[in-house]
């Protein structure tokens, strides 16, 4: 497999666990009370989905099948693992802490990708969508309080 096979599948299943992720934590937050929030981590599920179909289409592009199912105890490792002990009782705080942890993950994983030796065609996809992870971890941590 090439490095852009390795580094695609890496990130399709990074933001596949995103999506499923933030759609969780605003099932939760939604029934919180913080329905503002929840709206805000739909749309960064949507964009997550989004990200991952364009990197299924350009891996398909080259010949490459890709999974798309979430690899829950690999891909979650670091980011959203603590989502489901969230969802179990705490408050909104403990959920956006831990959106803010898997923002982190999210953030490594992109900035990994464009330090490997990745094609001229897939470093500004890439760089476009880390823009984008960067743009809803920054609104994420800036929920965290001090």
């Amino acid at each position: 497999m090439s490095t852009d096979a390795n580094v695609t599948a890496n990130l399709i299943k990074t933001l596949e666990n995103g999506k499923l992720g933030f759609e969780k934590a605003a099932e939760k937050l939604e029934s919180d009370g913080r329905a503002d929030i929840a709206s805000s981590f739909r749309t960064f599920a949507a964009e997550r989905a989004e990200m991952s179909e364009q990197l299924t289409l350009i891996a398909a592009a080259y010949g490459d099948q890709m999974d798309q199912r979430s690899s829950v105890p690999g891909a979650l490792h670091r980011g959203w693992m603590a989502v489901k002990d969230a969802f179990t009782g705490d408050d909104p705080e403990a959920v956006i802490n831990t959106a803010e942890q898997g923002e982190d993950h999210a953030l490594e994983q992109y900035r990994d990708a464009l330090a490997a030796d990745i094609s001229d065609e897939l470093r500004p996809v890439l760089s476009q969508q880390m823009a984008t992870v960067q743009r809803a971890h920054d609104y994420v941590r800036s929920l965290v309080k001090a």
